[in-house]
């Protein structure tokens, strides 16, 4: 659990998750933790409510609805497959190329 609550390479979500839990398992107040770790009372709450309920399981992100994926992942990955693996090179439209005083000073503009 500390590994995950200080781990230079564990996800932000899980980090400050974990981070809860530990201090709350040394007595900390709900307000207290939510000061430490930059979040709401509201937000202790929530996981630390979960831990008890679920323990280290319950501290993941449950699923959320919403509308159900277009794709399957074998026909994204078979996409991806197809993609090239460098964009196109872009190029400047010619209009960007000149700068407003050089379009200014051009013989076909009028200027009263």
């Amino acid at each position: 659990m500390k590994k995950a609550a200080y781990g230079h390479k564990t996800p932000h979500q899980s980090r400050i998750r974990s981070q809860i839990v530990l201090l709350a398992a040394r007595g900390r107040s709900s307000a207290r933790i939510a000061a430490e770790a930059g979040v709401h009372k509201d937000t202790v709450r929530t996981w630390r409510g979960r831990f008890t309920d679920g323990g280290l399981l319950a501290l993941a992100d449950r699923r959320r609805s919403g509308r159900p994926a277009r794709f399957t992942p074998v026909q994204v990955a078979e996409a991806k497959a197809l993609a090239p693996s460098t964009p196109p090179r872009q190029t400047r439209s010619r209009s960007s190329s000149r700068s407003c005083s050089a379009r200014s000073s051009h013989p076909t503009t009028s200027q009263t």
